[in-house]
């Protein structure tokens, strides 16, 4: 199955990537690596997603916010690729920081929102190294915030 095949299954429409908002670029392609950079969590409105995991946020909630920047990073690589997501040999990364309270422990929990849905749509070639971890603040007050380097063709 074709990654779009998969994502016309799971519904997903791919946005056009967001405008960078401070210095910096949305991705870079070095030889047959593509580095995006963090996209943060946001609402269906577009304003960000925000709160801390741990004190107003539950790990369900971050798991939901996780797998809608997973749909943006999609959507950002789609257009660092020319518009052809088949042209991605592999996910070799994905970088998670997710706004916590100290006591917070489920980050993983959390990023696996975003790795799941990874998983699903590119298959084997989704399945990705990855930390994840707790931060106090995000920007805009978002409560996940996640990178990706994928392979491509």
């Amino acid at each position: 199955m074709s990654v779009y095949d998969k994502l016309k299954e799971l519904n997903i429409t791919l946005a056009a990537p967001a405008t960078p908002a401070a210095a910096y670029v949305m991705y870079v392609q070095t030889g047959n690596l593509v580095f995006l950079s963090g996209h943060i969590a946001k609402n269906a409105d577009g304003s960000p997603n925000t709160g801390i995991l741990g004190r107003d946020k539950s790990t369900a909630d971050g798991q939901a916010a996780a797998r809608s920047v997973a749909i943006d990073l999609i959507g950002t690589l789609q257009e660092a690729v020319g518009g052809d997501l088949n042209r991605v040999k592999r996910i070799v990364k994905v970088m998670s920081l997710v706004a916590s309270t100290p006591e917070y422990n489920e980050q993983h929990l959390v990023t696996n929102g975003c790795s799941e849905l990874i998983g699903e749509v590119f298959g084997e070639a989704g399945k990705h190294a990855r930390p994840a971890f707790g931060v106090a603040s995000l920007p805009r007050g978002t409560c996940v915030e996640i990178e990706l380097i994928a392979e491509v063709a």
